[in-house]
């Protein structure tokens, strides 16, 4: 058992119990603070609440009655506590309480805490302050109002002297959105922590109708952060988002941990995470069922990526259960900033239709630089391609233009994306349906370099063809070994596939293969 401590609030302290387990712990666990009665443990990253400021603690892990860990810790100091109820909020359901949260919060100090106790609360959007912890506590309901007409609105950019200011954005671009239930603007050292829920009620509006057509703005999230940084986010669940669930743009320092992220299966747009050109983000036990992509890293279209060069970059996921979405981890489409050192560990990823989906395109820019993505000890069930890159994707208006999907390589100019290394090992992905990995680069820049090492792969027999990547000219698949079009140096170290349909790799245009099985 590794036992160590991620981070303290004043309030709560999230563990890391690792013994070899995903998700969860292979096995549960009991720990007890301070001597005290123990409680039930069965995830790799545990929380701890009800805790006291400044207060020294002990946490010992037992299996059965064998001690197999401890740690000391201490949490953080706090100024002073606030309850919402004193500023006049109901929590019945009913009546507004925007104005009550968000005076609580103006009002609250550094090294305070704002406290959100049992109830239903009706809110439009609250708006975050720096160096303050709000907490959630069982039993605590944001409902987000329904009706649009109530929204106050984010400018996508204004344009001034000194340079740009950004607020609102969609999809890539600086247009403007409506403000999200939780929005943050330029602040720092935010903690938002504890077994609430923030719940966007998106089924009782129009938001998930006509998605693609902007009224009034385009749609919120339930959490936007913009230029913020040193923002923890531990414990809630996030369901019923109008659009994207969390969404932070330009910043930094960011951990997320011990999180339920939810939307039903046919609500769109409705990814998970989608970091867009930031740094150093942490995403530690989140459990994801959305209706789109779990994970979505993003650095922008053109527009941005040429003019803030801003790449998404620093990122590490770990101990995360992704399910029911349209890829586990993606990186794209709109990437025109950039996407670098992304590590992937220890995740499981279940019933979604990818595992790694790289999503790029012929305009995104010479900035659009995929490199250093590393999948290690993640599994795999009942995914329909574990692996796809895909750098002919058919997003925007012009995405089935020749110029886009052509397979004659294009001139290498401004306009075009580059994939650099992408590593898989330790992968054991049971189950598949359409192929183990689909790899289409460009002919006139191909991938840099593909590594398969350790790596298990066997297929679902009552699995249904599928179309792995969306570009055009890509057929259906089911039970195919991995395929690759345009790719540099591919390295296939211990890779076994059981029950495919044809060979075990199908490969064009490829510079150089070693494949290298185990003795």
């Amino acid at each position: 058992m590794e036992l160590s401590v991620l981070f303290t609030t004043s309030r709560s302290a999230a563990l890391k119990l690792f013994d070899g387990g995903t998700y969860h712990t292979r096995r549960p666990y009991r720990v007890s603070l301070n001597g005290a009665e123990p409680v039930l443990a069965d995830r790799t990253i545990t929380s701890l609440y009800h805790l006291k400021p400044d207060t020294c603690y002990e946490a010992v892990v037992l299996d059965g009655s064998e001690q197999v860990g401890a740690v000391a810790f201490r949490t953080q100091k706090e100024t002073v506590s606030l309850d919402v109820r004193r500023f006049g909020a109901a929590g019945d359901g009913v009546h507004d309480d925007t104005a009550a949260i968000q005076a609580a919060i103006n009002c609250c100090p550094a090294g305070g805490r704002v406290r959100i106790p049992r109830g239903n609360y009706c809110i439009t959007p609250l708006f975050l302050k720096s160096h303050i912890t709000i907490e959630l506590q069982q039993g605590a309901r944001l409902m987000l109002c329904p009706d649009r007409s109530r929204f106050p609105i984010l400018p996508g950019v204004t344009f001034a002297p000194e340079g740009d200011f950004l607020l609102g954005s969609w999809e890539g671009n600086p247009l403007d959105c409506f403000a999200s239930a939780l929005t943050g603007v330029d602040v720092e050292d935010v903690r938002i922590i504890g077994t609430g829920v923030v719940d966007g009620q998106a089924q009782l509006g129009d938001w998930w109708q006509n998605p693609k057509l902007r009224r009034g703005a385009w749609r919120p999230r339930l959490l936007f952060l913009c230029r913020c940084r040193q923002i923890t986010v531990q414990g809630l669940t996030f369901c019923n988002s109008p659009a994207w669930n969390l969404h932070p743009y330009f910043s930094q320092n960011l951990i997320f941990a011990d999180l339920a992220i939810n939307a039903p299966a046919s609500s769109p747009n409705t990814d998970g995470f989608d970091p867009e050109s930031c740094r150093q983000v942490t995403v530690a036990g989140v459990h994801f069922s959305v209706g789109d992509d779990c994970i979505a890293i993003k650095s922008g279209k053109i527009y941005m990526g040429a003019r803030y060069r801003t790449p998404c970059e620093d990122i590490d996921i770990s101990h995360c259960l992704m399910e029911n979405g349209h890829g586990g981890v993606t990186a794209g489409s709109e990437c025109a900033g950039g996407i670098r050192d992304v590590r992937v560990r220890y995740c499981l990823m279940r019933n979604t239709d990818r595992g790694l989906r790289v999503k790029t395109r012929r305009g995104r820019g010479e900035n659009a630089v995929i490199d250093g993505i590393v999948f290690d000890h993640v599994e795999m069930r009942r995914v329909g391609a574990p692996f796809v890159v895909n750098c002919l994707y058919f997003c925007d208006p012009d995405g089935h233009s020749a110029y886009v999907q052509s397979r004659e390589a294009q001139p290498v100019d401004h306009r075009t994306p580059r994939i650099g290394r992408i590593a898989f090992r330790n992968v054991d992905a049971q189950d598949c349906g359409a192929c183990a990995g689909y790899f289409l680069g460009l002919p006139e820049r191909p991938i840099q370099s593909i590594l398969l090492e350790n790596c298990v792969f066997t297929y679902a027999p009552d699995a249904k063809p599928f179309v792995p990547a969306m570009a055009d000219g890509v057929a259906e698949c089911l039970h195919q070994g991995l395929i690759i079009r345009y790719a540099g140096q591919v390295t296939l170290r211990n890779v076994c596939l059981t029950g495919q349909q044809g060979e075990r790799l199908n490969a064009e245009q490829v510079e150089s293969i070693t494949w290298e099985d185990e003795a």
